[in-house]
């Protein structure tokens, strides 16, 4: 099984393939940054489209897992953000593929073993985890801790 994990940001969506064999062994196919230049909200939101259109085509994932919206401060910066969720899970669904969503809190319990775990230490467990030779970006870690995540929870989501 291939898991697509998505990072959405209106300038930088992270995003990292996972390979999960016997629910157990965790290899990073690629990670990486996707970073929108375009001056224009909405070319921004053309450009990531088609850059994940790519990806998935590419690796051929099986699931796709994505970070939840949440509010921090700034109400325009979580319409931003859910505008480019929108995009993914519709490159996503286009491409036939299930979505699972989890709040990022969830997302540092699981991999972290602490909910408001700080970005620095996402990113060391995702490299200590996956065996990495070296520190993953901060959006593409996240990406990874979100399929990590969703990997832990196949066992719970099979039983149910």
């Amino acid at each position: 099984m291939k898991i697509l994990g998505i990072d959405p940001g209106s300038r930088i969506t992270g995003y990292g393939i996972l390979e999960v064999e016997n629910l157990k062994l965790f290899t990073c196919l690629e990670g990486g940054a996707i970073r929108l230049l375009e001056p224009s909200f909405p070319k921004r939101l053309g450009q990531l489209f088609t850059r994940l259109r790519e990806v998935i085509e590419h690796h051929q994932p099986t699931i796709m897992a994505i970070e939840q919206v949440f509010v921090h401060q700034n109400v325009q910066s979580a319409l931003k953000l859910g505008h480019a969720r929108g995009v993914a899970i519709a490159a996503a669904s286009l491409s036939g593929l299930p979505v699972f969503e989890y709040a990022p809190r969830l997302v540092k319990k699981t991999v972290v073993g602490y909910g408001a775990a700080e970005k620095h230490q996402v990113q060391q467990m995702v490299k200590a985890v996956l065996n990495l030779n070296k520190l993953p970006q901060a959006d593409c870690a996240d990406a990874l801790a979100i399929a990590l995540c969703h990997a832990y929870h196949l066992p719970l989501l099979q039983k149910g």
